[in-house]
Parts: structure tokens; C-alpha cells; sequence
């Protein structure tokens, strides 16, 4: 396939075609979750507790007020009209309509999906996309998964699908969905059934077409909508903003009709609002119930039927067509050529984007990683006020648990990224600003618009605080916005040849507002720019939670939350000098994130007063410091990812944008003269390297040196797979630490998490986590920006091995990228052994053995990898 030929520019022309996320081919997209099941948004409990108010058991049987979910589902982006596939197996006691998995109290280590599925491929419009399913012969293991787990004790490993034995002798259907838009609102549909195992087996298969239940939570709404078969289709839809649409393809076996609604009889006890409900298809089809559809043909929620015996070794395909009422006829051969054709350019697209020096496994890595940022956007809607309130048509909810009462305000119904749209179905504030890097290499149109979002008036906080997530909004991430602006706008400019000055300045005036917010409310009393934060996404890296009260009263001065404040005022200060490129009233803002920057590294030394340094000198490491009531100052000796943050307030300067900051100096002297114990801080803007570029960073090259050697020190945290969320040193010294009676101890633990912190699903105590690796490479190619070959580092530490920055930021990108390539054994390292499958792209990986863990499909933050690889390739 040559680059640059006319099937590469097809989808390329659509993304230039389609720069707003309501643009016609952004309408239709697979924007419905894998899991709504068990959300805080679905959960009316008097306590609080989604997982079990919202159970799957009733996920079949239960209208879901806020969102919808599916295997592999599509629907327009205001998720009015749904499509998914529906299987069911001929053994299964309930259909396989939704994927299965672990609550949070029910798993080991947390909420986990226990299904096989992989994101194959994915174009940025939607015009192709493609995913696998492995769905078992045999019933369904349902009861053995969470037994099992339930057995297991936090220091054992999560009981997956394939230690069922449900696979074994490859008794498993592979199914293959695959969607094509023809045109932005003609989408052809393709089923693939193979039968991997020895004996023929049935597959049911019900092609599932259904409305987004918008009427039963208030009487005053009309429902408005209807699904009814006629003679020229399978099924024909009709709502009032959407119009007709009909759904095409074989005749089926029967065509089933119920309504999108709760079988409250089953559920509760109480009258139906209707006979024909949710769970028909369950009950028509598996217990008998053949009163359980409605005989008139019409509804809500409707199904043609398809069965087949597939032989060993066969494959069933099912091809349909989702459009409106009125267009071209359906014709199979239009149908195969379409199909071919966006494959054809979606991989194209992808082969065209890649690196040239890229091999074909790292091309595979990078499209995979791409595909899955794709299918993990979702429609999220959520209005906290109206959810606070209940619904018209049932009782005010009695809360005790008042979560999110301070955001009233908040109104969501957009497509948004999320984490991983089966275990995180809900966007996570820290998370987004790192899905925008591999949005940026593939649609930097999406990457502006979902960071935009987060900032509108009906999300942001009127007091200026981002919202984290549904479980707590109030929960205060990271502050990496205006660094994912930053990246998002040059990523934008190489790639259009245009600045987005708009964008940045968007962004740019909503910081201004948030940063006051930290400075206001994330920092001690009376202690200049010193913050705390919180756990501040990084769970339990601490020996104690961080966002309660510590023990014993008083506060925690945080090296990690002082420092993410250092990098915000340094992206701040360089957004600043962007801007004043063109419009020099931002020179003074600049200064001002200057100030904040001299007094927030001069505050991570101190502490906030004398002698209560944060970075200990005699062990070159930065700790966190709690300061008791009685005036004690504890320093909190872990060695954790948490002193690595200070590595990342770096930015390099460009002469031009320099050249625009030298009338404030003249200010800076006079102001620097009053504190001359800032002085050496501010030094750093006037030492231009040979091209003239200036750097400022919260590490004198002193600090960074020792820092260095402790970061790249394999029996500390650089590790075979990349740098470790916990120093080694831990496995032989477990931290401990007494505070008022209470005892703490903290272990490496490499693998999964063996805390309950954040309910055991998240683990910072060992494992590799691409965001901070990510910050750690792009933070060493600053240094190298400044300092060339004049600074160097032992790579690994002790071993005689003297690189750049520059070069140990491409060794630490290699072994990154090792997690996903075959060893010597054959084996990718991530997969932990097992052969043959597709990628998939975990929360984080097991630091000794690179097996990944956690959610399983988080390709938000972890496709950074697909940017890391390209600028490893491309230099």
C-alpha cells in the first residue's frame, strides 16, 4: 500500500472535513458503554452503594435511566437510537446481551470483567471499526467466577474466564463485529460466527435495534417513539429528531417486539407499565414465554432472530444495513465492496500515520492501541441536580449518602473518552488529558474538543475545580490540563501547519480559573504555595489516605502536589509566552506564573517554614512531610512514584518566545532584590544554553543528577518493563511508620494491589504505569533540549554506561514498548503467557514480569504508547 495514494487521503480528507464532534460523520459512532450496570449515575439508594442498588442480574429486566450499554454497540452521539448484537449460545441461562464481570466488593482486587473481547481496528470518524468476541460453547461459568473470586485474598491473583477451563479443547465461537459507514448515516453491519472447536455447535444470533428509554421518568413526556417491521425491512424506527430509519438484511426466523422497560412484577412486586418489557427476549427465547413479546409487532426494543449449527472450523456471516428511510435498495455486492473499501482505508490511514522506521509489530501496536481510544468514547449523560432530586414519576430518593451535592451545576450528554468503558465507564478528569496524546496523533480535532469539554460552565465548578469523576466529583486530580493543552496545540500545529491560537486561548483563560481554585483551596493555611491534594490519582501510593484527615489531625505537605503546582505554573507560563506572540498583554501573566513558580520551589524545599525540608539530602530523594498538630514534622520516608513528580516541572524556553519575556525581567530584578532567598531560582531564565534557549526547572542540576541515580537504579525503581511506581528497596524494607498509635506499613508489591485503598482495584505500590513513564521521557527530552550532550546519566545506574537524556529517554520507551512484542519465548509479556490473542492495553503492567492488570481494556492513558513509538521511530 504506498503512502500518500488516494485510499490513505479517504479518511484523512473525512477528518479535515469533520473538525467538530457534531460534524455529520461524528453522529453515528460505538458510543455505548460496555457497562451502565453498577454506576453511580443508575444509583437511587438511600447509601450510596451503585454496586448492589444496580446488580447485572437486573440489568436485563431493569430501563437504565442515564445510558445504555451493549457488546459492541453503535448509536448516534445523543445515544437516541441503539444498535448491538445479542447472543446466545443454546446453554447460557440468560442471553448474552451485556458483558459479565465482578463488582468492586465481589473481586479480589476490584471491579473486573471476566469476558474475552479485543478493539481490533478503528477509523476516527467511525467509518470502520471492527472487534472479537470469544464467547464459550458451554454454559456460561456466572456462579464459578464469583465463587472463586470470592475465595481469593488480596495477595492472590484475579480468577479469569480462561482458568474456568470454559475454552479448553477451543470450544468458543470467535464473533466478529465490523460496522461501515457507506455515506455519514448509511451504516452496513457484519457478523462473523467461527467456530474454533471440534463439534458443531448453535449460535443464535439477534441483531438488536432499540431506543434509549427518555419517557418513563416523567409522565409530562411523550414517548415518541416506535419500532415496527414492513415489507421492504427488517425494521423500521421512528423518532422525531432522528426521522425514519429502517434496519435491513436475511430473513430471519421471527422478528421479536417488547418495550424498552422495567419489569418491575419481577424486580419489585409492583404492576408493569407496560406487559411487554426489557427481559422479553430472555424469556421468549429461553424460558417459553411466548406472551413475554408483543403480537402486534411493535415497541421500543425489537430483534429479528437468526440461528445456525456452525460446523468446526466454519464461519456464519450475517450481513444488515442501518440507514435512513429512503435511500438506495440493499444490494449484497454494494455491501462487500463497501466493506472492503473502509477496511482498506482505515489501515491505510493508520500505515500513512506510523513512523517510517516503524516494523510491522510496532505498526500493529500503534493501530491497536489507536483503535481502542476509538471504541472506549461513550455517550455520558448525567444532570447531578435532577439525579439528586429523582424523577417526577417515582419518589424523591431518600440519600443519606450525599454524594456530589456540591455540583449541582454539572450537566453531561456528550461523547467523552473513558477510560475503559466496562471497569471505568465514567470519564476520570487525570485520565482525559492523557487519552488527548494519542487523540492528537491520530484526530487532533477530538483531542481540542474533549479537552474543552471538561471546561465548559456545565462541568467546571464555579469556583474553577475540575470535576474527577462521577464516584466523587469533588476528588482533585493532577493538574495536567494546561500541560495536555500544551502538547494537544503543538501536536495540532505540526500536523496542520496552523497554530489553533483560539484553542489555546480557551484553555488558557479557564486555567487562569483553576489554578486559583489550587492556590485557594489545596493549600495549608497560611503556608505559600505549598499544597497538598489529596491522593491525587495515585490511590494508594501512601501509607494512609490521603484525601481523608491525616492521622492525628494536622496537614500533609505533599511533594507530588507541589510539584504538579510548579509543572501547572510552568505551562502557564509557557502558554503565556505563546500567546503574547500575538497579543502582548499576556507578557504580564507570564510574570505572574514566574512568581508562583519561584515560590512554590523555594515552598518544596522548605516545606513551607525553616527546616522541614521535602527533599532529603543526605538519601537525594523528595518524601512527603506531615505536620502534626503539636508542631512535630514527620517525614514520610517511601520511597514512592510520588517523589519522582518533582522530576517533571521542567520546561525549556525557545529564544523567540524568550526574547518576548525580557521586558518583565527588569520587574523580576526589582521583585528578586526583596527576596533575594529566591534569587537562584530565577538565575535559570538568564543562563541561555548555545541556542539560546532558557530552562526552568524545580531541580538544579545537582538534584537532578542524585534523582536521576536513583530513578534509573534497577535495584531501586527502573525496571525491565520501565520505571516502577515503588522503589525495589521496598521488597526487603517494607516502610512502616507509627503516627499517634496507629500503625502503617507499605510493601512493594509488583503485581496487583494488596490494599483496600480506593477499593483494592488500583495499585501504585510496585507496578509500571505509562502516564508517569510518559512524563518521565518527555521530561528527560526537555532536559536534553537544554542541556545536550553536556549532561549525562549511568544507564542503568552503576553500570558504567554513560547516556544523554535524549538517549535514555529512547531506553525507557524500549523497554515500554517490550510489553507488547514477543520474547524470546514467543510470548508478549503483558499477555502473561498466554499465546495467539489480540493486544490488549491494561491499566498498568506487573513490574518484574510485564503482565498487564487492572482494567484490561484501558486504552486511554496506556495508548501513549502509540506516541511514544512514534517518536522513537521517527528519529
Amino acid at each position: 500500500m504506498v503512502r500518500g495514494g488516494k485510499t490513505v487521503k479517504a479518511e484523512a480528507e473525512r477528518l479535515a472535513a469533520s473538525p467538530s464532534p457534531h460534524s455529520p460523520w461524528r453522529q453515528w459512532g460505538a458510543y455505548i458503554s460496555s457497562r451502565q450496570w453498577g454506576t453511580v449515575r443508575e444509583d437511587y439508594s438511600t447509601d450510596g452503594d451503585a454496586w448492589n442498588y444496580f446488580p447485572h442480574e437486573q440489568a436485563r429486566s431493569r430501563a437504565y435511566r442515564w445510558g445504555e450499554d451493549g457488546i459492541f454497540g453503535i448509536c448516534d452521539r445523543e445515544q437516541r437510537l441503539c444498535f448491538a448484537p445479542t447472543f446466545w449460545n443454546g446453554a447460557d441461562p440468560i442471553l448474552k446481551e451485556r458483558f459479565f464481570g465482578l463488582t468492586g466488593p465481589q473481586g479480589n482486587h476490584g471491579e473486573d470483567v471476566k469476558e474475552d473481547y479485543w478493539f481490533l481496528e478503528a477509523a476516527p470518524t467511525g467509518s470502520w471499526l471492527r472487534a472479537l468476541y470469544r464467547y464459550p460453547h458451554r454454559t456460561f461459568p456466572y456462579e464459578q467466577l464469583v465463587t472463586e473470586n470470592a475465595h481469593r485474598s488480596a495477595d492472590e491473583t484475579e480468577y479469569e474466564l480462561a482458568d474456568t477451563g470454559i475454552f479448553e479443547g477451543n470450544r468458543f465461537f470467535d464473533l466478529e463485529v465490523s460496522y461501515a459507514k457507506a455515506s455519514p448515516e448509511d451504516i452496513l453491519i457484519q457478523i462473523r460466527a467461527t467456530n474454533r472447536g471440534p463439534d458443531t455447535a448453535p449460535l443464535w444470533i439477534l441483531p438488536t435495534l432499540w431506543f434509549r428509554n427518555r419517557w418513563s421518568w416523567d409522565p409530562a413526556r411523550p414517548k415518541a417513539v416506535s419500532l415496527s417491521h414492513s415489507k421492504d425491512s427488517l425494521l423500521r424506527a421512528e423518532e422525531k429528531d432522528l426521522g425514519l430509519w429502517v434496519l435491513e438484511g436475511p430473513k430471519p426466523e421471527e422478528i421479536l417486539f417488547t418495550e424498552n422497560e422495567t419489569n418491575n412484577t419481577l424486580l419489585f412486586g409492583d404492576p408493569n407499565a407496560s406487559p411487554f418489557t426489557k427481559d422479553a427476549f430472555h424469556r421468549h427465547l429461553i424460558n417459553g414465554e411466548k406472551g413475554a413479546v408483543n403480537p402486534k409487532k411493535t415497541g421500543s426494543k425489537a430483534a429479528p432472530v437468526y440461528h445456525s449449527e456452525i460446523g468446526p472450523g466454519q464461519t456464519w456471516t450475517l450481513k444488515l444495513r442501518l440507514r435512513p428511510e429512503g435511500g438506495p435498495s440493499w444490494k449484497v455486492k454494494d455491501f462487500d465492496r463497501v466493506m472492503k473499501k473502509r477496511a482498506a482505508e482505515c489501515a491505510a490511514f493508520h500505515l500513512d500515520l506510523a513512523a517510517p522506521k516503524m516494523s510491522a509489530a510496532e505498526q500493529t501496536i500503534q493501530e491497536q492501541a489507536l483503535a481502542g481510544i476509538e471504541w472506549n468514547k461513550q455517550f455520558y449523560h448525567y444532570d447531578v441536580s435532577a439525579w439528586l432530586s429523582g424523577d417526577p414519576a417515582f419518589p424523591p430518593p431518600q440519600r443519606t449518602n450525599h454524594r456530589n451535592q456540591q455540583w449541582k451545576h454539572f450537566i453531561a450528554h456528550d461523547v467523552i473518552s473513558m477510560p475503559d468503558d466496562w471497569e471505568y465507564p465514567w470519564f476520570a478528569c487525570w485520565d482525559l488529558a492523557f487519552h488527548t496524546i494519542p487523540f492528537s496523533l491520530s484526530d487532533p480535532a477530538l483531542a481540542k474538543s474533549q479537552l474543552k469539554l471538561l471546561l465548559k460552565e456545565w462541568y467546571m465548578h464555579p469556583n474553577g475545580r475540575l470535576p474527577a469523576y462521577e464516584w466523587n466529583f469533588g476528588d482533585p486530580n493532577p493538574p495536567v490540563y494546561a500541560w495536555a493543552a500544551l502538547r494537544t496545540y503543538f501536536a495540532d500545529a505540526r500536523r496542520s501547519g496552523k497554530p489553533d491560537r483560539i484553542f489555546l486561548e480557551h484553555v488558557f483563560h479557564a486555567m487562569l480559573i483553576n489554578f486559583t481554585w489550587w492556590v485557594n483551596s489545596a493549600s495549608p493555611d497560611d503556608q505559600l504555595e505549598v499544597f497538598g491534594g489529596g491522593f491525587l490519582g495515585l490511590d494508594n501510593a501512601s501509607p494512609f489516605n490521603r484525601s481523608e484527615p491525616p492521622p492525628g489531625g494536622g496537614y500533609l505537605v505533599q511533594s507530588d502536589g507541589t510539584s504538579w503546582m510548579a509543572m501547572f505554573a510552568l505551562n502557564m507560563l509557557l502558554i503565556a509566552l505563546e500567546l503574547a506572540r500575538e497579543d502582548l498583554a499576556y507578557q504580564p501573566l507570564a510574570g505572574k506564573f514566574l512568581m508562583h513558580f519561584l515560590y512554590i520551589s523555594s515552598s518544596l524545599d522548605l516545606g513551607g517554614s525553616e527546616g522541614s525540608d521535602l527533599w532529603d539530602e543526605e538519601e537525594g530523594f523528595f518524601y512527603d512531610q506531615l505536620n502534626l498538630p503539636d508542631g512535630r514534622r514527620l517525614p514520610i520516608k517511601l520511597r514512592s512514584v510520588g517523589g519522582l513528580i518533582p522530576f517533571f516541572a521542567v520546561e525549556t524556553i525557545p529564544a523567540e518566545l524568550a526574547d518576548l519575556g525580557a521586558p518583565l525581567v527588569k520587574n523580576w530584578r526589582w521583585f528578586l532584590e526583596r527576596r533575594p532567598n529566591l534569587a537562584d531560582r530565577a538565575s535559570r531564565w538568564r543562563e541561555k544554553n548555545k541556542d539560546g534557549v532558557h530552562i526552568f526547572a524545580l531541580l538544579e542540576r545537582p538534584r537532578l543528577e542524585r534523582l536521576l541515580a536513583t530513578i534509573l537504579d534497577e535495584k531501586e525503581f527502573l525496571g525491565p518493563f520501565g520505571v516502577r511506581s515503588l522503589s525495589l528497596r521496598h521488597r526487603d524494607e517494607p516502610f512502616q511508620i507509627e503516627v499517634n498509635g496507629h500503625h502503617y506499613r507499605v510493601d512493594y508489591a509488583p503485581g496487583e494491589s494488596n490494599s483496600g485503598l480506593f477499593g483494592g482495584n488500583s495499585n501504585w505500590r510496585g507496578p509500571v504505569w505509562m502516564p508517569v513513564n510518559f512524563l518521565l521521557i518527555e521530561s528527560l527530552r526537555k532536559y536534553h533540549t537544554y542541556y545536550g550532550d553536556t549532561l549525562t546519566a549511568e544507564f542503568p545506574t552503576g553500570s558504567g554506561r554513560h547516556l544523554t537524556m535524549a538517549s535514555i529517554a529512547d531506553q525507557l520507551t524500549k523497554r515500554l514498548t517490550s510489553l507488547f512484542l514477543p520474547g524470546s519465548d514467543g510470548t508478549r509479556p503483558c499477555d502473561g503467557g498466554r499465546e495467539g490473542d489480540p493486544l490488549l492495553f491494561h491499566e498498568y503492567f506487573h513490574a518484574e514480569t510485564g503482565r498487564g492488570l487492572g482494567a484490561s481494556h484501558q486504552t486511554g492513558w496506556t495508548a501513549c504508547i502509540a506516541d511514544l513509538l512514534q517518536r522513537l521511530k521517527r528519529n
